[in-house]
């Protein structure tokens, strides 16, 4: 084999080396191009993903079990069952009460009221939203069952047996409680497990409640209850009467 023969060779090796090192490179362009896109598309759509508005407050809930005092959260909120949910709620033009609170009507009332004006109440929980309850504490201190709403906490999970754990301030302590809608009036279930925490005491005229027992209904809350216009509020108007009393037992 002559030189001239032996050069020609070696050129074509070097150019066929050549364009497998292009195709090489273009392939792995192709594969990584296109992995990073699908990357940058699903970073683009995790941030686009908004916070819902109960698994907000639902966090800001869970954040606050094991104090005493909601004080040291806000100055401008009642300290009692109902300041904790609308302090756990509270955004821009979102407060969970109605504008026109009425005279004598607790915090726990008024907001069930907006929530069945707004159609947003339900039939079963669901982690975020409101559960409300019924004759908690002797509210007019007549010794009688006749009190209606006064208690309100913010549901954080539903078991598969039904037991329900709900954020709530009560006894002067923003706390974890229990309810069992499947089994109302049962301290513990077979297995000896918690399944309703007390919710009402025992008193000179009627018995201790479970909470179970006393479940009112539900409410979910989203960007209906927002005020399609700022709102401007004076301090007074957001105390209301009636949970204060609740925070105390």
């Amino acid at each position: 084999m002559g030189p001239g023969v032996g050069r020609a060779r070696l050129l074509l090796c070097r150019e066929r080396m050549g364009r497998g090192v292009w195709v090489g490179a273009l392939v792995s362009a192709l594969v990584w191009g296109g992995a990073a896109e699908a990357a940058n598309k699903a970073t683009a759509t995790k941030r686009a993903t908004p916070v819902v508005l109960a698994e907000r407050a639902l966090w800001r809930a869970k954040s606050w079990v094991g104090l005493t005092t909601l004080a040291s959260v806000s100055q401008t909120m009642n300290d009692d069952c109902s300041g904790m949910a609308r302090l756990a709620f509270q955004q821009r033009r979102l407060d969970l009460l109605p504008d026109d609170v009425m005279p004598e009507e607790n915090g726990v009332t008024a907001i069930h009221r907006k929530a069945q004006a707004l159609g947003m109440l339900t039939e079963a929980p669901t982690p975020g939203a409101l559960v409300f309850f019924k004759e908690t504490f002797d509210r007019n201190r007549d010794g009688l069952i006749n009190d209606g709403l006064t208690h309100i906490g913010i549901v954080e999970r539903v078991g598969a047996d039904g037991t329900v754990t709900f954020v709530h301030k009560s006894g002067g302590l923003v706390k974890r409680s229990r309810f069992n809608l499947l089994q109302p009036e049962a301290r513990r279930d077979e297995k000896g497990r918690v399944v309703n925490d007390w919710l009402r005491r025992k008193g000179k005229k009627t018995r201790g409640y479970l909470a179970g027992e006393l479940v009112a209904g539900f409410a979910a809350v989203d960007e209906r209850w927002r005020s399609p216009e700022p709102q401007q509020r004076l301090a007074s108007v957001q105390f209301v009467k009636g949970d204060a009393t609740g925070a105390r037992r």
